[in-house]
């Protein structure tokens, strides 16, 4: 297999948003999808409604998000609604918590533990899909990008139960209480990626990571630990294993000192099994050419 092409700049502004999606050389179809993080409120490390706007215009898309399944003040749709405001992204675009009214199942063939993925139902309402995610570090996946975005990020509450479960129960109380082994929800998210990709249509998804506010924590912490080093860039590929093993690697490879915090989250966690079981899947691929941008 011929390597993957990641573009990256270490630019991160609106403008540098733009061209990073542009070298990319491909459309998005008919009514686009943005899938972001709307950040647990009380986090600030979230991608800023400032920097992805005009991107998000330029496509004329829709911001989607689903529910969490942890409590917060995201499970339930009122209060997303409050934190999607509050956030701001209301005033850049349309905004659509896809499983908001419902929920609906994908099928899964071949995956390591699902045999189905429960997303958002209005994710039918879309023609592709741009995943727009923050990398940083995560407290259950070691780190959260692209495949976690396409994963946890489109699942509804209860998809989220089965992802974290390895299809064991969609029981909340259950869930959170007995874990599975750690590979096996690693295994799950790649699973659950591979049902996304297969509904959608790899050929209608594109994908673009901002690696700024480099946190151990995500998005969804209301009180994520501060930054330890430096932001690196934005990455981008239409594959999302290359751009995560990208991302991942740019972080390990990085002169910052200040990167041990975040290796130790990534590795104390084996996070890079996520995007080794979704290049077993066929989603991608690990071997890649990175292009900087001038």
């Amino acid at each position: 297999m011929s390597k993957s092409t990641v573009y990256f700049t270490k630019e991160i502004t609106p403008e540098s948003l733009i061209q990073i999606y542009e070298a990319l050389g491909k459309s998005l179809p008919g009514k686009v999808a943005v899938k972001i993080s709307t950040g647990e409120p009380g986090g600030h490390n979230y991608l800023k409604p400032a920097l992805i706007g005009p991107l998000v215009a330029k496509l004329n898309g829709t911001i989607v998000e689903c529910c969490t399944a942890y409590g917060g003040k995201r499970q339930d749709p009122k209060d997303h609604w409050q934190a999607i405001r509050d956030h701001g992204f209301l005033d850049i675009a349309p905004v659509d918590i896809l499983d908001e009214f419902g929920e609906m199942d994908v099928p899964i063939e071949g995956g390591f533990h699902l045999n189905r993925d429960i997303i958002g139902e209005h994710l039918k309402n879309y023609d592709s899909v741009l995943i727009l995610s923050h990398f940083k570090g995560h407290m259950m996946g070691g780190f959260g990008g692209a495949l976690k975005n396409i994963s946890i990020g489109i699942a509804s509450t209860k998809g989220k139960l089965n992802i974290h479960s390895a299809g064991r129960t969609l029981d909340q109380e259950d869930t959170w209480a007995n874990l599975p082994p750690q590979d096996d929800f690693l295994e799950s998210m790649a699973d659950a990626c591979k049902g996304v990709l297969q509904y959608v249509g790899a050929e209608n998804m594109l994908y673009v990571s901002v690696a700024n506010r480099l946190s151990v924590d995500c998005d969804c912490d209301s009180h994520p630990a501060e930054p330890e080093m430096g932001d690196l860039g934005i990455f981008a590929s239409t594959d999302p294993v290359a751009l995560d093993q990208a991302c991942y690697d740019a972080v390990i490879n990085a002169s910052d000192p200040g990167k041990a915090a975040l290796i130790e989250r990534m590795n104390s966690r084996h996070a890079i099994h996520t995007v080794e079981a979704a290049a077993e899947l066929g989603l991608g691929n690990r071997d890649y050419e990175l292009v900087t941008l001038a």
